[in-house]
């Protein structure tokens, strides 16, 4: 891409915003919680939608000509090929607790795929990078490449998901034949699994029934560093689905074996 740094630098710009507008509600008495989806809990708050809006309102000023996908505030078609997808809180239940494992998605997509992503965790102050020639952590305590750990079979495998029920029966049963195998499985850190794997400190997530949004970052992030993300069958993950991320392609290839089978 032609214009490669000032795509890095609007999604930097766009991170500390959602920073600005997200961090005076976490821990707050103050935060106002609505249900999307009666008939389960699926929360949403002020944060989210304060959140996408700022970073809307970033690609308002700095690239007006790329296209949107926001949870929050759907699509918004533009005429450059490039669409940003995002997600204001990715882990709006963790962040009701006060637990700093959600966090701020924003992936960018074109014809060919995802070609960029960052998840950002503000509490933390930690912002990992993917993409577009990058692959890094920034955080409190510095900068530091992103790689995935090697060499790992599934039998030493850290496996981690975001719901100890995940999916439809059938999913769960697949789930179960890998976590079985593994050495240690671990539930419900969201957005920031995929980002420990991306550090090398967790080998697999396996998640199914996810959105686009809820994938595009952590894809790109994951990818940059040295990870391999599909979905159950081995094609694209990037709409979403059952996604499998593992640290190796010979860790995917036992992982994906197992839940094919």
């Amino acid at each position: 891409m032609q214009d490669a740094q000032q795509i890095i630098d609007t999604a930097h710009e766009m991170a500390d915003a959602a920073r600005k507008a997200i961090l005076p509600l976490f821990r707050s008495s103050s935060i106002i919680t609505d249900n999307k989806r009666p008939e389960d809990f699926d929360p949403v708050t002020q944060a989210d939608r304060a959140a996408e809006a700022a970073m809307r309102d970033v690609l308002s000023r700095r690239r007006p000509q790329d296209g949107i996908f926001g949870e929050e505030f759907g699509r918004t078609e533009g005429d450059s090929g490039l669409t940003w997808i995002l997600d204001p809180i990715d882990g709006t239940r963790a962040f009701l607790c006060g637990a700093p494992s959600w966090g701020v998605l924003i992936g960018l997509g074109d014809a060919c795929g995802i070609r960029y992503g960052l998840i950002d965790q503000p509490y933390l102050r930690e912002r990992f990078e993917g993409g577009l020639g990058r692959a890094r952590l920034v955080g409190p305590d510095g900068e530091r490449t992103l790689v995935t750990r090697q060499g790992v079979t599934l039998s030493g495998a850290t496996l981690m998901t975001t719901f100890p029920e995940i999916g439809s029966p059938a999913e769960s049963q697949a789930f179960r034949r890998i976590a079985d195998r593994v050495r240690l499985t671990r539930y419900g850190l969201d957005c920031y699994a995929y980002a420990m794997l991306a550090l090398g400190q967790v080998d697999l997530v396996i998640e199914a029934g996810l959105q686009q949004y809820d994938i595009a970052g952590p894809l790109a992030v994951v990818e940059a560093a040295g990870g391999i993300v599909t979905d159950w069958q081995g094609g694209s993950a990037a709409k979403g689905g059952q996604v499998i991320a593992a640290a190796s392609r010979d860790l995917h290839a036992q992982a994906l074996e197992m839940l094919r089978s």
